[in-house]
């Protein structure tokens, strides 16, 4: 028997959809009054309110919980099922369905669940209603899907110097070598994320898109940072030499590249003579990394998949706070953590059995 297709229920009363990339989405979302007529003042605020509202959430949180409400919507269309406005029981269903689908599907890690429930949430908002995940329809699968699911989180390796020495000897010794260098340098010094790395400018206010700056002093680079919760500073000192000094590798970096405004780490030209204005994405430090740890044979019991899977951004930030000796309390400011407990996630074996409380305990 052939199935009906199930139309797409409009999202505006016009009958439109919504779509995160036009402006009724933006209106929608901002629940925006309509622009007086001929009054280039309120226009003005219209146009400064959304973007505000942009600048709310990051391009890639955005750009996920949009996947999230694309996959739900083609789900519900799939089904039959009405999405608006929010059922908690259809929700409670479609959870069930990702962490138990039929066929070859693979089904989802419970952070990922956990995850679509954000976008969800995100989704609705956008479209004037609310989901409550406190609802017993969503909170009770999700609990069962937690207990019969849940797995320890896989955490990615941790680059420590003498892996960083490694990789740093594989890049070529050109721009785009002299860059490469920089950036694995400044992200493992610095202890700082893929995003905050790509998001440097030179100085401040240099472009629109910055994630902070950064100021080379005599005693090191200072790097402002734009948080989840606000502006924090990074202190990164100099190192005991040249070839592993991150402050040292940055000016380099900006002095040949002919950085004085903007984006500082951006793209090298083809023949590699020159840096171009384009600032680098954070998948470009990603790759920097496994690749410098395949060409440094890293880890040679895995297989080049494995190893690809290991290392990521986040192995610059656990080799920082695996390797560094210092009081915890600093390399939680380092890192820019809430809580000492985030910190230590970041620590790779670093105290396991170096105090031993069954001895201290007399046995």
């Amino acid at each position: 028997m052939t199935k009906t297709p199930v139309t797409p229920q409009p999202d505006l009363p016009d009958g439109r959809n919504l779509d995160p990339k036009n402006d009724a989405y933006e209106m929608r979302a901002l629940a925006m009054p309509a622009p007086l007529p001929g009054s280039g003042a309120m226009d003005r605020l219209v146009e400064t309110a959304r973007d505000y509202a942009r600048a709310a959430a990051s391009d890639n949180t955005l750009r996920a919980y949009a996947q999230d409400w694309t996959h739900f919507a083609r789900w519900g269309r799939m089904r039959g099922a009405d999405l608006l406005p929010p059922s908690p029981e259809v929700i409670g269903l479609y959870i069930a369905d990702l962490a138990a689908p039929a066929g070859n599907t693979a089904a989802l890690s419970v952070t990922s669940i956990e995850r679509r429930l954000s976008g969800l949430c995100w989704g609705y908002a956008q479209r004037g209603f609310n989901l409550d995940r406190k609802d017993r329809h969503i909170a009770s699968v999700l609990a069962g899907i937690r207990r019969k699911h849940a797995r320890p989180p896989m955490q990615k390796e941790a680059i420590l110097p003498q892996d960083l020495r490694d990789m740093l000897a594989t890049l070529p010794l050109d721009l785009r070598g002299l860059r490469d260098r920089a950036l694995l340098l400044i992200g493992f010094a610095g202890g700082l994320r893929r995003s905050e790395i790509v998001g440097l400018d030179h100085g401040k206010d240099d472009t629109p898109d910055s994630g902070g700056w950064v100021q080379v002093l005599e005693a090191g680079a200072l790097i402002t940072l734009r948080g989840k919760t606000g502006w924090r500073e990074v202190e990164i000192g100099r190192g005991s030499s040249d070839q592993t000094c991150p402050v040292h590798a940055l000016t380099q970096w900006l002095h040949f590249a002919r950085i004085d405004f903007g984006p500082v780490f951006v793209a090298v030209s083809r023949d590699g003579r020159r840096a171009t204005p384009d600032r680098l994405s954070d998948r470009h430090v990603a790759r920097v990394i496994k690749q410098c740890v395949e060409d440094a044979g890293l880890r040679p019991d895995l297989s080049t998949a494995d190893r690809s899977r290991l290392y990521s951004g986040h192995s610059l930030r656990a080799g920082l706070a695996s390797s560094a000796e210092v009081d915890e309390r600093y390399v939680q400011k380092h890192l820019g953590h809430a809580s000492a407990e985030m910190t230590r996630r970041y620590q790779r074996r670093r105290d396991r059995f170096r105090v031993n409380l069954t001895k201290a305990a007399g046995l």
